[in-house]
């Protein structure tokens, strides 16, 4: 598989170097100059999950890790289900929350892990990663006890619930987790400071865990094969998949399944008041606000770092703009949204009810609709029951972590500070 940097061709890498450095020159990503459809994306439908996925990711990866070594990844990442659960007769929830953290990005970072582990062998390596909630915990949990392997973990401090924090703030050994005093996208640019600063980058052999980072992307392309699989096949070119969206990796991997063959209709972008993408789709201007705090915190992005990818695919024709609408939906709508899946017989959190408030106004009565959900509604206890008055109770993972110390430093928006902190745990793990 080979991999272009988006900011300079010249920096080209294959997918065990896109993996290990994760992101490129001048803080850009990798990615393919273009994606080579599968021979029979029907036939894949009629596969297992797992082995469905081995043969996506053997078709997108190559040969840069041996087929065997990766078919044993795909098993040992992917060893949890994703049903397509039925809220009513045209409405679907894909639920990604049944891994170990209870969110989707569970596929994604064991994937990682187990590419990373592979790829570096016995070498060190660092990797730092921002959160806006769930990325934490995933990455925490798939990286933790790698022996050579440390993490560090950014998160916005008190803009996250409390239970999103306790599961990645409390492991200790070789996860490092800081609260930065300033909201998501500064710690992401913070991650990015890194990795233009040679000192950290090479002496800490810096690598990311971020949605950046190639190998996440292609992980979340199988869950959206395992959506329109578990339709009716005479439904499935009608789907219209609706992701609430972030940092929007994931309606990345949602657009290349797409490009791959995989048979729905369209996409719906649903983001909360943080709605650049939304905007730009409607007026073609690109003018990020300053990031507000919603009750869908994981989305609170103002400047979404996958956009790139998206559009690059758009300006290469292999994926139409047509094809992707972009809404925005308001707290007081997203808790309308809950209500109204509660009075379906069916409990949300406010993620994945945005994303259902944006279906149901633009769904048309020939299609039908997908949306995702991202996280288990236990991760947003105070939100859920506040907005159901309803008792949710936690399962076994969050019960586990609930009443445990957080391990967390809190540092100001500083990145010498950060710097200093990150040379001092490296060297102490």
């Amino acid at each position: 598989m080979e991999l272009f940097n988006l900011k300079d061709d010249t920096d080209k890498v294959n997918f065990s170097q896109a993996v290990r450095k994760g992101l490129g020159k001048h803080q850009g990503l990798y990615f393919p100059k273009t994606f080579s459809p599968l021979d029979d994306p029907e036939a894949l439908l009629a596969l297992p999950f797992v082995e469905r996925s081995k043969a996506i990711l053997r078709h997108l990866i190559g040969n840069d890790i041996e087929p065997a070594v990766l078919d044993a990844i795909v098993e040992s990442a992917f060893n949890f289900a994703a049903p397509l659960v039925k809220v009513n007769d045209n409405t679907y929830c894909l639920e990604l929350f049944h891994g170990p953290t209870l969110a989707f990005k569970d596929f994604g970072g064991r994937f990682m892990a187990q590419c990373l582990s592979h790829i570096v062998g016995n070498d060190p390596v660092t990797i730092l990663t921002a959160t806006s909630g769930d990325t934490g915990a995933a990455v925490a949990h798939a990286f933790h006890g790698i022996d050579n392997i440390q993490v560090v973990i950014l998160y916005p401090k008190g803009k996250i619930s409390t239970l999103q924090e306790k599961l990645f703030s409390t492991l200790g050994d070789n996860i490092h987790t800081v609260a930065i005093e300033a909201d998501f996208d500064t710690c992401q640019q913070m991650v990015k400071t890194a990795f233009d600063d040679t000192d950290v980058r090479d002496g800490l052999n810096l690598n990311s865990a971020n949605s950046i980072n190639i190998s996440r992307l292609l992980a979340q392309v199988c869950y959206y094969f395992e959506a329109v699989a578990q339709l009716p096949s005479a439904q499935r070119k009608q789907a219209v998949i609706s992701v609430p969206s972030g940092n929007f990796g994931n309606l990345t991997a949602g657009i290349i399944a797409k490009v791959l063959g995989l048979p729905l209709k369209r996409f719906i972008a649903a983001t909360n008041a943080n709605d650049t993408v939304p905007r730009y789709l409607k007026t073609g201007e690109w003018a990020p606000h300053d990031t507000v705090a919603t009750l869908s915190n994981a989305m609170d992005v103002s400047q979404p770092n996958n956009w790139p990818r998206i559009e690059a695919l758009i300006e290469r024709g292999e994926f139409s703009q047509d094809l992707l609408k972009g809404e925005a939906v308001d707290e007081d709508y997203t808790q309308v949204g809950m209500r109204q899946l509660a009075s379906e017989g069916y409990v949300s959190e406010p993620h994945a009810a945005v994303a259902y408030k944006v279906l149901k106004r633009d769904l048309k009565e020939d299609e039908v609709g997908i949306f995702l959900g991202t996280a288990h509604p236990a991760k947003f206890r105070e939100s859920v029951e506040n907005v159901l008055g309803q008792p949710i109770s936690l399962p076994e993972a969050l019960a586990n972590c609930a009443g445990k110390e957080s391990l967390s430093v809190s540092l100001p928006a500083d990145y010498e500070a950060l710097k200093a902190h990150m040379f001092s745990v490296v060297k102490q793990g």
